[in-house]
């Protein structure tokens, strides 16, 4: 290092030493101050500022202040945030008329919108307390000290003779348009804008168009939108798509099949929805004297991501890739996911494999992990394999599964096994509502229907299941670190909150002295031939804690297992794809020292990361879907529709129609009345006894639908056996429309 790099390092590191100097001051004499606020002159004073220690007095303030140690009122006064009761927090979303942020000790706080001092998400903020009226952690916008993105999404609205922006994701306010020649824009455009001032209210911030990304009337359109306001990564770098490129070409050679049991010989095959391009698990399945074995063999994606590489950051960033209406948005380029990684019938396929010997009775008597190739033999599809379970399979069609065909109804007995001992376990079967969304030609939402899960989809998952109880009783025994995961038991507070609920409902729940499986289960169980049975399960769904990825072997209550880790999707899932980077160097013989040097950091980062990435597409999904929900029910504004009650709140009913599709039936389009709300069951209006409970049919007109805001409203249909029969057999020719 030349005399002049070395005295520049010098003077760096005497900076740096300089500035923490001052920090620790400033906390020191604001700690001792026997009043909250300190005038900012004083404190300069007290720290003594000389002319040549201004500037590192000024980093240091500002560096504290960003890092919400401080905070500066009017009049130039300085105070230390946990003094006066202030907390460092992050503004993680926005909806219409409020806001959430999360402090740095993670507690999420809910900001009512007045509250919100027009902070916007990733905005650093300090907040601070105020009376709750819910139970949950509240609090107001204290002060912003560091803004996050500067780019939202929004409508073009045209009212007062010019044209606005209405946010996607800030409050109910029409912010002003800075008007920029290169980007024509008109009333109905879905568009992306840029804030270029601040104010102190959401409707005090001026905005310059970027883009306009379409109609609002789209789902597509306002769909994308989504994906920006989420801040979802949708392309790739040039440097990720030169190493997946790199790695497509090279293919599978010889030399990696070195050190790999060959199973090319074994009849093993993929089974998947009849769309799906990214096959990382496949199958086989064999009888022995003791019962079975069940190999269960996934991509191995750990070989070509390697370690801190661009594609493995990339990877991680994503978390996971994301699916919705006919779209995905992948984890790893379509090179890896769609092609060498991809379990492609009649192609050399490298994996990783679990043996499980498994018991008559369901079991896991032993099992083995071991580096594999594989040659599957077919792209089974859910649809195909379960015509041949039922046997209304077309010979042409068992023609295609011949080299399996054999094998199909071995797993099928395997997994009732697995069902069986799920069912001995009291592991939970909570019954949901999914929905299938239907997307044309020209890109419009055609259809919404419920999505049909046969005994193929079961008989992987009860596989799969299997393989991920399995790697990760193998990591908790060895006590090597991975990647787990884990759903706890309910909080006591969850678990008080669905007694009172249920004593209202009037179904009876065991008593208990710890809440476990079987208390849920027996719930279950007495209302599954009752008109209760959705709500009851949709209480007790609500009342779980969310599964998340951890470092800690901690168990899965919803599964009832003790151990659990997902191992089978890491062409999907980043926690998969470090689960098997662990494993493969387990494998490989490391120690346990050696591997918790490597991977104790790695798999607390994973997993904290994996988490938020899980949180943000489970938001994308559910938005875009809701997007194109709407989109499709706009062609039916004036149609009626039988309906049952999906849930009740203080401000009216939501009901769901038999294609999935849900809405809200607002309070003030109820025959007029009192209304009393009995949470969480019915709203009822006190003179007339006219009641509205969840489960009830109630006939509907759709009203009113937004796009945008995936929403649709109903308003109820009292003289709906009262059409006349033209409309009546229209209505007819509607619900068969939505059978289709």
């Amino acid at each position: 290092m030349s005399a002049k790099n070395k005295s520049k390092s010098k003077n760096k590191v005497k900076n740096q030493t300089d500035k923490n100097s001052y920090k620790n001051k400033i906390v020191t004499f604001l700690t001792a101050y026997n009043k909250k606020f300190m005038p900012l002159n004083e404190l300069e004073t007290k720290c003594r500022t000389k002319k040549s220690g201004r500037e590192n007095f000024t980093e240091a303030f500002a560096e504290l202040r960003r890092e919400g140690v401080i905070t500066v009122r009017k009049g130039m006064k300085v105070a230390l945030c946990s003094k006066i009761g202030l907390k460092p927090a992050v503004i993680t979303r926005l909806s219409r008329t409020f806001g959430f942020a999360l402090t740095d000790d993670g507690v999420e706080y809910f900001i009512p919108g007045k509250c919100m001092m027009g902070a916007m998400p990733e905005d650093r903020v300090i907040i601070a307390d105020i009376k709750s009226r819910s139970g949950e952690p509240e609090g107001e916008v204290a002060d912003i000290i560091e803004y996050g993105r500067s780019v939202l999404t929004g409508k073009i609205v045209f009212t007062e003779g010019d044209l606005y922006l209405v946010p996607d994701t800030a409050v109910r306010n029409h912010m002003t348009i800075i008007r920029d020649r290169s980007v024509k824009f008109e009333e109905g455009d879905k568009v992306l804008a840029e804030i270029v001032h601040r104010g102190t209210r959401h409707a005090e911030h001026r905005v310059r168009i970027i883009e306009v990304l379409g109609s609002s009337e789209q789902a597509a359109a306002c769909a994308e939108a989504v994906l920006i306001s989420h801040n979802l990564p949708c392309e790739f770098s040039q440097e990720v798509l030169r190493e997946s490129k790199k790695i497509s070409e090279a293919g599978v050679q010889e030399f990696d099949l070195n050190n790999r049991e060959d199973l090319r010989d074994i009849p093993i095959f993929t089974i998947d929805s009849a769309e799906a391009k990214d096959l990382d698990d496949a199958v086989s399945v064999s009888r022995t004297e003791n019962g079975y074995i069940l190999g269960v063999h996934i991509a191995d994606v750990s070989h070509y991501v390697k370690g801190n590489s661009e594609l493995d950051k990339e990877a991680m960033n994503r978390g996971t890739s994301v699916y919705y209406a006919d779209r995905v948005i992948p984890m790893l380029p379509k090179e890896l996911s769609n092609g060498v990684c991809s379990l492609n019938p009649d192609e050399n396929r490298l994996t990783l494999s679990c043996f499980a010997e498994i018991a008559p009775d369901g079991e896991i008597l032993n099992y083995r992990f071991c580096k594999s190739v594989i040659k599957s033999r077919v792209k089974g599809v859910y649809s195909e394999v379960n015509k041949i379970l039922d046997g209304t399979a077309p010979d042409e069609l068992k023609l295609k599964y011949n080299s399996v065909i054999d094998v199909i109804p071995l797993m099928d007995e395997l997994a009732d096994k697995f069902i069986e001992k799920r069912k001995r376990r009291h592991a939970l079967e909570i019954e949901t509502v999914e929905s299938a969304i239907i997307i044309g030609d020209d890109g419009r939402c055609v259809g919404v229907v419920p999505r049909e899960r046969g005994k193929a989809e079961r008989i992987i998952e009860e596989f799969m299941l299997t393989a991920n109880e399995c790697s990760a009783r193998l990591a908790r025994e060895a006590e090597i670190p991975f990647v787990y995961r884990v759903h706890e038991r309910p909080s006591d507070e969850k678990i008080s909150k669905l007694c009172e609920n249920l004593k209202i409902c009037h179904v009876e729940y065991p008593a208990f002295d710890r809440f476990r499986p079987v208390h849920v289960c027996t719930i279950l169980e007495s209302v599954k031939d009752s008109d209760k049975r959705e709500f009851v399960n949709m209480l007790v769904l609500r009342s779980m804690s969310k599964a998340v990825y951890s470092e800690s072997p901690d168990g899965h209550f919803g599964l009832a297992l003790k151990d659990y880790a997902h191992f089978t999707s890491p062409i999907r899932r980043y926690p998969d794809l470090a689960v098997h980077r662990i494993l493969t160097d387990f494998l490989a013989g490391y120690g346990k020292e050696w591997l918790n040097k490597r991977y104790s950091g790695f798999a607390v980062n994973s997993s904290k990361k994996s988490t938020d990435a899980e949180i943000r597409a489970v938001a994308v999904e559910r938005e875009c879907d809701d997007i194109y929900k709407a989109e499709f029910m706009r062609q039916y504004l004036g149609h009626s529709f039988r309906a049952k009650i999906s849930g009740v709140t203080e401000f009216g009913v939501y009901v769901r129609l038999e294609n999935t599709v849900e809405g809200l039936v607002h309070i003030t389009s109820l025959p007029e009345g009192e209304y009393d709300f009995c949470e969480p069951v019915a709203l009822t209006e006190k003179f007339s006894g006219v009641s509205y409970k969840v489960g009830d049919r109630m006939d509907v007109i759709c009203s009113a639908v937004n796009v945008g805001d995936g929403t649709v409203d109903f308003v109820p249909d009292n003289d709906y056996y009262d059409y006349n029969q033209d409309n009546h057999n229209n209505q007819n020719n509607y619900e068969r429309e939505f059978e289709l």
